[in-house]
């Protein structure tokens, strides 16, 4: 495909994401059903295009003077992916390319509209209603905070300990570009890519089939670890979901203890399988709900009990711009009544003197602090036990963990620790 054809795609994803309520991976999988002609740097192309103008849709509809696929899309091609106007106009016209520009694009690629004194959602890239919990959540650093959240993410990978070890794990890394992310000993980086180019394929190492590395987010690695020493310990992964975190922990425990995985949905529960016998994970048991009672018996017997959350995923507008046009208030009020009921639920198989780890991928208040908060009030058996891992310094006052882009350049998260004094069956 040419450009012409390239940028006619992505406009044509973008409208039906508009116009259908699609999430993003959902058209771009049904334009590429449809569009069998496409290579794979042509999908990577439509991809990160159709990624790029969710990510700044409002603030380039702005500076274009136009709000539609079309407009944001040209604005991708002029102010995200630098393209001179003389390039666009001639992909523009090419043929299959998204017809010829108007004198009022020209005028606008050439002169856009400045984000001085735009609206904050409109300069910041988010829904009119979020503003008060963004503000609430951000402060000060709000601007420079939604600005990182429209940025491209980076990719990040956990040496898997059960393994191999971080130096042999960088040498396997090396082709792909892969160094230290910082923070954590076994954690490792590869940069966001540039424009339309690709991040190089992890799968394709050869390191990667035998287990030695995962890719996750610095931000859930560090949330993971904040559950403290695992060794030998009864560990609870209440929300295991696909088994990123339960895959982190269980190699925290070096294959002692026992590590138990659940989740709602027992289908998300065969990717843990899949992927802890990959990892050479062997304390691991799964305790699916299709089971009657899956947890029966470990009522008051764990020492931590790690909660996953289900949340609105607000730290991770960076690699799912579409969440964040798709999220709604009464979704957010939905995810806080779930929030409340999870952490009553895990609560109960926290044993005297263990500890229940909160963790969500939001950056909202309404869903971290407020949530914690109100446990508290409900069982004061329970104290916040405050976090101290060694090079991790965005501990706020509470004793709470919150990592955001700008701040801790990771996804947003949030984590507490609390820690159980007595158990009344």
């Amino acid at each position: 495909m040419r450009d012409g054809g390239r940028v006619s795609a992505a406009i044509e994803v973008l409208t039906e994401i508009e116009t259908r309520h699609f999430p993003a991976k959902m058209a771009l999988k049904r334009w590429g059903e449809a569009a069998r002609y496409a290579g794979s740097k042509d999908r990577a192309f439509v991809s990160g295009l159709l990624l790029d103008a969710l990510r700044r849709k409002r603030s380039l509809g702005w500076m274009m003077g136009d709000a539609s696929p079309r407009g944001v899309m040209l604005g991708v091609l002029a102010f995200v992916w630098s393209w001179s106007p003389e390039r666009i106009a001639e992909a523009a016209s090419e043929e299959h390319g998204f017809g010829p520009l108007t004198d009022a694009e020209r005028e606008r690629l050439s002169n856009p509209v400045s984000l001085v004194g735009a609206p904050a959602p409109v300069a910041g890239d988010y829904p009119d209603w979020l503003e008060k919990h963004l503000a609430r959540a951000l402060g000060a650093d709000q601007a420079a905070e939604m600005r990182a959240l429209s940025e491209r993410a980076p990719v990040d990978l956990r040496v898997n300990t059960l393994k191999t070890d971080a130096e042999r794990a960088a040498k396997a890394l090396a082709p792909i570009h892969a160094a230290p992310a910082g923070i954590l000993p076994n954690a490792f980086r590869i940069p966001a890519p540039a424009a339309a180019d690709r991040t190089p394929s992890v799968e394709a190492v050869p390191a990667f089939s035998k287990g030695w590395f995962e890719v996750q987010d610095l931000g859930s690695q560090i949330a993971a670890a904040v559950a403290g020493e695992v060794k030998g310990k009864q560990v609870l992964d209440f929300c295991a979901g696909g088994g990123g975190k339960t895959l982190a922990l269980a190699a925290a425990m070096g294959n002692s203890g026992q590590i138990f995985a659940h989740d709602a949905d027992a289908r998300r529960l065969a990717d843990t399988i899949r992927r802890g016998q990959r990892a050479g994970v062997r304390n691991l048991q799964i305790r699916s709900p299709i089971e009657a009672t899956p947890l029966k018996g470990l009522e008051g017997k764990i020492d931590v009990v790690f909660v996953d959350a289900p949340c609105t995923g607000a730290g991770t507008w960076r690699r799912h711009p579409d969440a964040k046009w798709r999220l709604s208030p009464d979704q957010l009020a939905k995810r806080q009544i779930e929030q409340d009921s999870v952490l009553e639920d895990a609560s109960t198989f926290v044993k005297a003197g263990g500890r229940m780890v909160y963790v969500t991928c939001s950056l909202l208040t309404e869903e971290n602090e407020d949530r914690v908060a109100g446990f508290l009030e409900r069982h004061p058996e329970f104290t916040v036990k405050p976090i101290a891992l060694n090079g991790v310094t965005h501990v706020t006052p509470e004793g709470y963990l919150r990592l955001t882009p700008y701040r801790a350049g990771t996804d947003g998260f949030f984590a507490a620790v609390l820690e159980r004094s007595s158990y009344t069956p």
